[in-house]
């Protein structure tokens, strides 16, 4: 199961980085000259979804000042997957959090199929298999653990870091392992999957994770105010049904939604509290969805929020002397570029004002914009004028009219801006080419990485491996329980149980939880239950001491 990828040098890195050439001068170089032996006592994981360099850039000069990201450059990230140069936010969450690659909608889980040289070949019988992540080491090793993010927390990249399944979209087995997981805090959107009834989104077991969560003892907090005044030592913040508002937005259309600067306090402030450290993750999830869109100022926007809250996660390192803080994008995303056709000529005397400005008229990313659109359109140039497209040209305005649905009109609206501001999308979709990392304090990561080598570092930070507690806690169940009547009762299909009889004694393990049932008795174990795309069920050596010995 193990993923030897090997590395390339930063100044080779395009060329050569999927070829798995010079590792041994990668680690050199990454690891620097005689970096301090000290562990840190927290770890926090940054990631802001989708973001390119050009929008790191676009955004500073749209603030006009230093980020805080800019003081922490450390090297650069490689992105690709097991199938492509150009990967999809699930098995990028996943490399980054198990320190393996995978496929595309695959999280937490080895991948089926590997195309991308230099990366090795999967064996038949470890197809699917689920890995274990950072977040699980660091609880199993005594550390408190949490999660935050700008979508729902059942989204691809947060769900590489406390889930497994093979596919992304299934927010319902991700968000029940989840909650399964023992996570100390966890904040961000997805509420409609953990309920069920009118409005639910997938929870077809019937299961309400909500009257879960407030029985596992959680502080349950919906918006901002309850969020700041909860005391508790366990939070589980649910603050939008879906995803949460971009920064931008969030004053005019979502006010009870705390920022993910505040979310990040939050979360570091509660998790502080545990002796043995912690381990946080925290994603700004929509300047992927702005790229996607082509939306230059929903990218800006949601980008110098998430910069904000490395702000917080910086300051509270330097307080803390004990840290390690890593930021990276998970991967690129639109082909955004400063300069485009309108530049090729006068490049080089194009003030950054003629970039600048025709965002700055904006009062609305384009989501924001297009919440405003009347049902019978009727209202276009209006919603034109918030997303900062006033006094429309007559082609401009042709080019408006000619939208007649609600999804051209917001396609026109991006390409009007971007040609306002002379920017260029390539695509609307997902980019490869390698990221920027930055980190800060303890044992920090310098060099040029792969993205499993990240988890592999954070990994070490904490004195864990992760081979070893993949071994640990996802062993195949028939192997885990020889000699054993192992069956699955399938008598409500939404919800599995394996169940094994051994010595006069009959265990149930319901997929998806972290419970074995002896006897009726419920007993809570250190990792969830997992049954991957072929049926198998992976079940932890505590699960074998439970069938052996009964407790």
């Amino acid at each position: 199961m193990k993923k030897k990828l090997l590395g390339a040098t930063l100044a080779g890195a395009v060329a050569l980085g999927s070829f798995g050439l010079g590792n041994a001068l990668m680690e050199t170089e990454a690891k620097g000259p005689k970096q301090q032996e000290k562990k840190p006592k927290n770890v926090i994981m940054m990631v802001t979804d989708g973001t390119s360099s050009s929008t790191t850039t676009l955004a500073r000069w749209y603030k006009g000042a230093p980020l805080h990201m800019d003081q922490l450059m450390a090297g650069g990230v490689r992105a690709y997957s097991a199938e492509s140069a150009i990967t999809d936010s699930a098995p990028a969450g996943t490399a980054l959090a198990t320190g393996n690659k995978s496929n595309s909608g695959y999280v937490g889980v080895l991948p089926s199929l590997v195309t991308t040289p230099g990366v090795e070949q999967i064996k038949e019988e470890d197809k699917y298999r689920p890995v274990a992540n950072v977040l699980e080491g660091a609880k199993l090793s005594g550390k408190a653990t949490g999660i935050v993010a700008t979508s729902e927390i059942q989204h691809a990249t947060p769900a590489g870091f406390s889930a497994h399944h093979h596919d992304r979209n299934n927010f319902d087995v991700l968000g029940e392992q989840q909650v399964y997981q023992g996570i100390d805090v966890v904040l961000g959107g997805g509420k409609q999957s953990l309920v069920t009834g009118e409005g639910s989104k997938n929870r077809k077991d019937g299961e309400n994770l909500v009257e879960v969560i407030d029985e596992k003892g959680y502080d349950f907090v919906e918006n901002r105010d309850e969020l700041l005044k909860s005391k508790s030592d366990k939070i589980w913040g649910s603050f939008s049904d879906s995803a949460l508002a971009y920064e931008m937005d969030r004053k005019q259309t979502k006010p009870q939604e705390p920022t993910i600067s505040e979310m990040t306090d939050k979360a570091l402030t509660t998790l502080s509290k545990d002796k043995d450290g912690f381990f946080l993750f925290v994603e700004g999830s929509k300047p992927d969805w702005a790229a996607h869109a082509n939306d230059p100022v929903g990218m800006v926007s949601d980008v110098l929020a998430f910069d904000n809250a490395v702000g917080k996660a910086v300051e509270f390192a330097k307080k803390d002397k004990n840290t390690m803080v890593i930021v990276v994008s998970d991967h690129g995303n639109s082909g955004i570029s400063i300069g485009s056709k309108n530049t090729d000529k006068n490049y080089d005397t194009t003030p950054v004002s003629a970039y600048i400005d025709p965002l700055k008229k904006a009062k609305m990313t384009l989501e924001g914009a297009m919440g405003s659109l009347n049902k019978d359109l009727s209202n276009k140039e209006e919603v034109a004028a918030l997303y900062g497209l006033d006094n429309l040209t007559v082609d401009e305005k042709k080019q408006l009219d000619a939208a007649k649905d609600k999804n051209a009109i917001g396609v026109t609206l991006s390409k009007l801006l971007a040609n306002r501001a002379n920017l260029g999308f390539t695509t609307g979709g997902h980019t490869g080419e390698d990221m920027f990392l930055y980190s800060y304090g303890v044992d920090r990561p310098v060099g040029h990485y792969d993205n499993t080598d990240l988890a592999k570092h954070m990994a070490k930070a904490m004195n864990f491996d992760l081979d070893k507690l993949t071994d640990e806690l996802f062993i195949e169940a028939t192997k885990a329980f020889k000699g054993a009547n192992v069956t699955v009762n399938k008598q409500d299909p939404q919800n599995p149980v394996l169940v094994v009889k051994s010595n006069k004694r009959t265990v149930e393990f319901p997929v998806n939880k972290n419970i074995a049932v002896v006897n009726g008795k419920e007993i809570e174990m250190n990792s969830v239950v997992v049954q991957d795309k072929n049926g198998r069920f992976f079940v932890s050596k505590q699960a074998q001491d439970i069938v052996k010995k009964g407790k």
